[in-house]
């Protein structure tokens, strides 16, 4: 089951009706409450589940406190655990707060209710080091890391709960100086960038009369890895398969088919190797594929991963999987599957993995214990 924090911006949108052009500060809040106006972001929350009360049981839930999140979850009767209770009123020193807790609990999607100001509150405290998705709350939402309603987010959401094609990409976060916009003059400013999920299409440079050509789709894979990885530095370890021969080959290695093989830094091969090889590397980077009927991603078929090996690994961003969008959908929307040997690993391995499936392009899926 994936986990999902949220994260509510309890003043997001109070200045947009009665006219402020923001919510930013403490005077344009008191300023906006004497004018009669009214937060958003607890309105589209309640509006996410309406259009899909399922997920309430499908997914792990975490909030903040209070009207960050926790007090709509309750009233919808949404279970959640809490994770920080906000000082009274909420600050933007809370909402960093929240973020990084729940990215020190592992949540596979922080999910948050605000606008560009939200936005760089979470940048600020955890960058891209976990998928973000805004429901657009504010006034301000000049930042591309924004669903376009509450029901788009629930659609990311159930197309996540059922393995659904949802490609990863980093989206812009951008804010405008409030006052200035006040003042009559506009544009706005780049921030950073969050790491961010949207839904996806089967297919796009590799149809062929509608459909995925996988000699193409392949070749896709092989660019998008050299784009990746071409100039690193560090080991990097290459699973069995014949995609990743190909991206073997593409590095200039003659590799094996069924064995892991590894470019060192120097440019050296190492083929066929151990797992007590590949203890022996530090800062490696791993490029994995799957086995296709069961899934299964770590385990059974490559032991030579071991887990002394993979603790060395962060997998979000030291391991990369490699497949088609042909091959994922064959899976029907069963997760890939660990099974490392060691039960604590696999749990903590648990959550979504980026899937490198062509030249810049990226999809989420999820990856579970076997």
């Amino acid at each position: 089951m994936l986990n999902i924090g949220v994260l509510v911006n309890p003043v997001a949108g109070i200045g947009g009706a009665v006219g402020l052009k923001g919510s930013d500060g403490a005077d344009i809040q008191a300023e906006a409450r004497r004018r009669g106006g009214l937060p958003r972001g607890a309105e589209r929350l309640r509006s996410l589940f309406a259009s899909a009360p399922e997920l309430a049981t499908q997914l792990r839930w975490f909030s903040a406190g209070g009207e960050m999140g926790a007090n709509v979850l309750a009233a919808m009767g949404v279970a959640a655990e809490c994770v920080h209770e906000p000082g009274t009123p909420p600050s933007p020193e809370d909402t960093q707060a929240v973020a990084r807790i729940l990215r020190e609990r592992g949540v596979d999607l922080l999910l948050f209710f605000g606008g560009d100001g939200t936005a760089r509150d979470i940048l600020d405290a955890v960058q891209d080091s976990v998928p973000v998705l805004g429901v657009p709350s504010g006034v301000k939402m000049h930042s591309g890391v924004f669903a376009t309603s509450p029901r788009a987010a629930a659609e990311v959401l159930q197309r996540l709960v059922a393995g659904g094609l949802v490609a990863a990409r980093l989206a812009d976060v951008r804010d405008v100086d409030e006052q200035a916009l006040r003042d009559g003059r506009t544009g706005s400013r780049f921030y950073g960038e969050l790491r961010v999920p949207e839904l996806t299409g089967f297919v796009q440079h590799t149809k062929v009369s509608g459909r995925e050509d996988e000699g193409l789709a392949v070749e896709e894979v092989v660019q998008g890895a050299v784009s990746e990885f071409d100039g690193c530095t560090a080991p990097l370890v290459f699973g069995p398969g014949g995609t990743l021969l190909a991206v073997k080959q593409a590095f200039g290695g003659n590799g094996t088919l069924l064995g892991f093989d590894v470019r060192m830094a120097d440019g050296s091969w190492l083929l066929d190797v151990t797992g007590q090889t590949l203890e022996t590397l530090t800062h490696a980077k791993l490029l994995l594929g799957f086995g296709g009927g069961q899934g299964i991603l770590i385990g059974r078929g490559n032991q030579q991963l071991t887990p002394a090996f993979l603790r060395t690994l962060n997998p979000l961003q030291d391991v990369r999987i490699l497949a088609t969008r042909s091959k994922i959908a064959s899976l029907e929307g069963r997760p890939l599957l660990l099974d490392t040997g060691d039960a604590a690993l696999d749990g903590a391995w648990a959550g979504l993995w980026e899937v490198l499936v062509g030249y810049d392009d990226r999809l989420f899926y999820q990856v579970t214990h076997a």
